[in-house]
């Protein structure tokens, strides 16, 4: 079939506050929070829960730790954004029309595909920043799209990219980067992944698979093929098999908790405190969820899990930068897109 225009590649993030004030930050996270993908209450539970708790008790913290994270060009999550962005661009040529989007706040999502329609693309490629894939993260994204693009009346040829998590082209800049440290120095080393709740890895399971046992996780099958804790897994055999771990040289583990509720286990802090108490005093710390440094690697990594393992004897927990703006990880975004 002919066609007349250019493709769209539509990537998006998670999303960041526009400023490191308490004002933006309740902003962002009111809208992060309020989603029915990330807390999946029902609309009175989750609005009494978000508005009469999270955000009053949350905000100020948090604005704190954007404050730390701040640099003189902006939130670091959207400047790596804005990196791939200005060079996916330039990798993919002139048949290809690239806009960033953040899931939440600014760019939006409804900017974006405005500011591809406008351009008259005939096509467009909906590019997540999340290689694994979960319902609050690219199904959001996702059900975001064409929610946007049911209210318009010419709608052109749409192409969901699901998830990446072991792309070959991708693991290749985890272990690039690792190679900046002498892992040999480190007594272990840890894969540690954004977590979710149980009850949505079970509210995702269509096949009643996920937790029926200890290690359901650990292969990927037709039956769990979408789950996210499989797919982080997956990620990790990926990048240890090119580094030539053993399995007792690491582990894989899920951070960032908000509430009461049981998550997706081990707990990267239970695991640090595990490790101190085996005499570690060196860590190592990979976070392949995330393909810009942000808040929940620089901070939560970087700094207040150093923290916490000096109090508990430890004396180092490095961290593996993430893809961030990457010349390689541009090009390997470019290869997925024309594989579409």
């Amino acid at each position: 079939m002919q066609t007349f225009g250019k493709k769209g590649v539509l990537i998006v993030n998670l999303g960041t506050p526009d400023a490191p004030k308490w004002s933006a930050v309740y902003k962002y996270l009111k809208q992060f929070l309020l989603d029915p993908r990330v807390i999946d209450y029902p609309w009175i539970a989750r609005n009494l829960l978000v508005r009469g708790i999270i955000l009053p008790f949350r905000t100020s913290s948090s604005t704190k730790l954007y404050k730390e994270l701040w640099t003189e060009k902006g939130s670091p999550l959207k400047v790596y954004g804005e990196e791939v962005e200005l060079g996916l661009q330039k990798e993919l040529g002139e048949e290809f029309e690239v806009a960033l989007a953040m899931r939440y706040q600014s760019p939006s999502v409804e900017s974006a595909i405005d500011k591809l329609l406008a351009k008259q693309v005939s096509e467009i490629i909906v590019f997540p920043m999340f290689p694994q894939y979960a319902s609050a993260t690219t199904g959001s994204v996702h059900e975001e799209v064409m929610r946007l693009l049911a209210k318009k009346q010419e709608i052109p040829s749409v192409k969901f990219i699901n998830s990446y998590f072991d792309y070959e082209p991708m693991i290749d800049v985890f272990v690039e980067n690792s190679k900046k440290y002498n892992l040999e120095e480190y007594d272990h080393i840890l894969f540690s992944y954004h977590g979710l709740p149980q009850r949505q890895l079970r509210k995702a399971s269509a096949c009643n698979h996920c937790l029926q046992s200890e290690d359901c996780c650990q292969n990927l099958s037709i039956k769990n093929q979408f789950c996210y804790s499989a797919q982080c897994y997956a990620t990790t055999k990926a990048i240890v098999k090119k580094l030539g771990l053993t399995p007792e040289e690491y582990t894989t583990c899920f951070q960032s908790r908000l509430g009461k509720e049981v998550w997706a286990q081990p707990y990267t802090s239970d695991i640090i405190k595990k490790r101190s108490e085996k005499g570690d005093k060196k860590l190592l710390v990979f976070c392949p969820a995330f393909v810009s440094d942000c808040l929940e690697t620089t901070i939560e990594i970087g700094v207040e899990y150093q923290e916490e393992f000096e109090e508990l004897g430890g004396e180092k927990v490095d961290l593996v930068e993430s893809l961030n703006g990457n010349p390689k990880w541009i090009k390997a975004i470019g290869e997925m897109v024309k594989s579409q």
